[in-house]
């Protein structure tokens, strides 16, 4: 056998290595839809904010629940998008959607965005709001940096980017409505676009 077709061997064992341990349909198109739903959600929680009584909110004020309920509806959204075009990827693609490797990215995925979770709902019992925005998008990171091991490598690098994003807003905690924006909605639709025509394409 030739040079080339020994490293065309080495490449295809590569390859099929990093298929096994690795969950590699996440969809592009996902992370761009994820981050129209937050910047969709966020001018709607402004509006509403901005047009209240007391123009801010209060963990035991409606307005909080109504921005509540639209922060859960972003998540729901985000992620029943995420499963329906990734499970329509994988099929494409000829792969399992539930396998070890997806399997091991949920679990690594969800420990440290669990914890913040649990956390941020702590200091929001304890009035303590200055944060949150911060928290959320430090946990954020971490979860993403934790679960690129058993997925796309470059989901690192949004993790990174949340994580510094969190730190800077942590400085200037005032701002943390427009960082939540940055974060969660623009960084998603560069990272999404990236990827989509990086991967998908």
């Amino acid at each position: 056998m030739s040079n080339k077709d020994y490293l065309k061997d080495i490449s295809e064992i590569k390859h099929l290595m990093n298929k096994s341990s690795r969950f590699i349909s996440l969809s592009g198109l996902s992370g761009i839809l994820a981050g129209v739903y937050a910047l969709i959600g966020a001018a709607i929680a402004y509006y509403i904010v901005a047009n209240s009584v007391r123009g801010y909110l209060i963990l035991d004020g409606n307005v909080f629940k109504i921005c509540a309920a639209i922060l859960i509806m972003v998540a729901v959204l985000s992620i029943g998008t995420g499963i329906f075009l990734t499970t329509k990827k994988a099929k494409k693609n000829g792969e399992k959607i539930w396998d070890n490797s997806s399997k091991r990215l949920v679990v690594n995925f969800l420990i440290p965005l669990i914890v913040g979770g649990l956390y941020i709902l702590i200091i929001l019992n304890q009035e303590r709001y200055g944060h949150t925005a911060a928290l959320m998008l430090i946990f954020y990171g971490l979860a993403l940096i934790n679960a690129s091991k058993y997925s796309i490598g470059d989901i690192r690098y949004l993790g990174f980017t949340q994580i510094i994003l969190g730190l800077i807003c942590a400085l200037m905690p005032s701002y943390g409505f427009w960082f939540w924006v940055i974060g969660f909605g623009f960084m998603h639709i560069i990272y999404g676009s990236i990827m989509h025509f990086k991967y998908d394409r």
